[in-house]
């Protein structure tokens, strides 16, 4: 089947994020779901239905990363990638991460609808802690997932009002048996993400390609203004001082 005849569906994709917005929805319209927090469990089970309804199977992980896995025609080949984050920044909005994992799940709800097969295996994922709002620093599930960080490090750290990274993990029912550096085997990794900044807006393009991301370095600092995204340039932002 030619991927145009796949039937995928952006009013399905556009409920979906909005029914995932109403776990931790803000008043102004965006969403509190910081990691291993109750509403980021609560988040973690509507993908949980969804995804199995979508004939994929769960893998979850020591450190709660979410791995769904499509079969493929080959077994043998390293498995295709999808994926994002869940989780969010205090004041986060819809789409930050969480366009990237339900843009995943409609490209296999729209194979398994077309009962279509890959050559290889595909997975869907969601990381745990890529924000790092409430534990820092960010990107951990997929940082020792990839040999950055050591499953204990992470495990033990600790967030501003004392909470444990392992015992949040447990306590919402999250943890799970699988090694995560089993995800060193995917061949290839996608990943979609909204725009940063207004970089593209303002060039009158309709898509970029990541070639590097942001390093960052830690402060503690207050500024009163108004938020952007990390990643946005600083021409355009606004602070008071």
């Amino acid at each position: 089947m030619s991927p145009t005849n796949l039937p995928l569906s952006g009013a399905r994709l556009w409920d979906s994020l909005m029914e995932m917005a109403k776990i931790g929805g803000t008043a102004k319209g965006g969403c509190n779901r910081q990691t291993l927090t109750d509403v980021d469990g609560e988040g973690r089970a509507l993908f949980q239905k969804w995804g199995e309804a979508a004939g994929l199977t769960l893998t979850v992980d020591r450190l709660g990363n979410m791995i769904f896995r499509r079969e493929g025609r080959n077994p043998a080949l390293p498995p295709v990638a999808i994926g994002s984050h869940l989780d969010t920044q205090p004041t986060g909005g819809k789409y930050d991460g969480v366009l990237g994992v339900l843009a995943g799940l409609e490209i296999m709800r729209a194979l398994h609808e077309a009962g279509a097969q890959t050559e290889a295996p595909m997975l869907l994922i969601n990381w745990t802690n890529e924000e790092g709002s409430r534990f820092s620093p960010p990107m951990m599930g997929s940082g020792a997932a990839m040999g950055i960080f050591t499953e204990a490090e992470v495990l033990a750290k600790q967030a501003f009002d004392g909470a444990v990274f392992g015992e949040e993990l447990r306590r919402i029912g999250w943890q799970g048996t699988a090694d995560p550096t089993d995800l060193q085997k995917v061949g290839q990794y996608l990943e979609l993400h909204i725009e940063q900044g207004k970089l593209l807006e303002d060039g009158g393009q309709d898509v970029g390609i990541v070639t590097h991301a942001l390093g960052q370095t830690w402060f503690e600092v207050v500024v009163e203004g108004e938020e952007a995204h990390g990643g946005s340039p600083m021409a355009g932002r606004r602070a008071m001082r």
